[in-house]
């Protein structure tokens, strides 16, 4: 089970069954653990191999056992999502923790990667049980139905899930329709329905100042 102490640790309780958390991001714990670095995400060799030629980092680890485990993450503020049989799309470095029953993999998005070092791919969990993602500020989760497609500062994307299709648009985005930015800039423009996860906080991506 999956339960936020505050906004920034998750408290994931155990009875015997395992959870898959980002590598080093466990900060206490209560009853009898046993932790175990997995490979390529918990996808194994091919998972791995997969990763370092897409260029998509994560480094998970599986607790098991009995009690209570917490974890965090450079202070991050955290967000619970369920999943019923659908598939969540998050970029690696904002993915914390998620059940054991859940699969991760890497997928292609075409040319809406643009964050360093994630490239033109993005981490998938899929499944039923819950997943924890992180954000730098409080996350902001929008609505994209048919009626109201969304576009998105690609430094600010997060994560999204349902049947969204989304394509990259080059040439503008927010600061340089304010005259503030400089170089290729782009966004990423969601349609379809399902929900979009985003940070009130930029990375810097390979278009430069976003």
């Amino acid at each position: 089970m999956f339960r936020l102490q505050g906004s920034k640790t998750l408290a994931v309780d155990l009875t015997g069954d395992a959870v898959k958390a980002k590598n080093g991001s466990m900060v206490a714990y209560d009853g009898r653990m046993d932790f175990k670095k997995m490979s390529g995400g918990g996808e194994g060799i091919r998972g791995m191999v997969t990763r370092r030629l897409t260029g998509e980092q994560m480094v998970m680890m599986e607790v098991k056992g009995q009690g209570t485990c917490y974890f965090a993450d450079r202070a991050s503020e955290i967000n619970l999502v369920s999943l019923h049989g659908d598939k969540l799309y998050v970029e690696a470095s904002n993915l914390l923790a998620t059940d054991a029953v859940l699969r991760t993999g890497t997928t292609f998005t075409g040319l809406r990667g643009g964050a360093t070092g994630n490239g033109l791919f993005t981490t998938t969990v899929e499944g039923t049980g819950q997943a924890a993602i992180m954000s730098d500020g409080s996350a902001v989760v929008l609505r994209v139905t048919p009626q109201y497609p969304l576009n998105v500062d690609p430094g600010a994307y997060i994560a999204h899930q349902g049947r969204l299709q989304q394509h990259f648009q080059s040439g503008v985005n927010f600061r340089t329709i304010m005259g503030e930015g400089s170089g290729e800039s782009f966004q990423i423009r969601f349609e379809g329905e399902g929900l979009v996860y985003v940070q009130p906080s930029e990375r810097n991506t390979v278009g430069g100042d976003v």
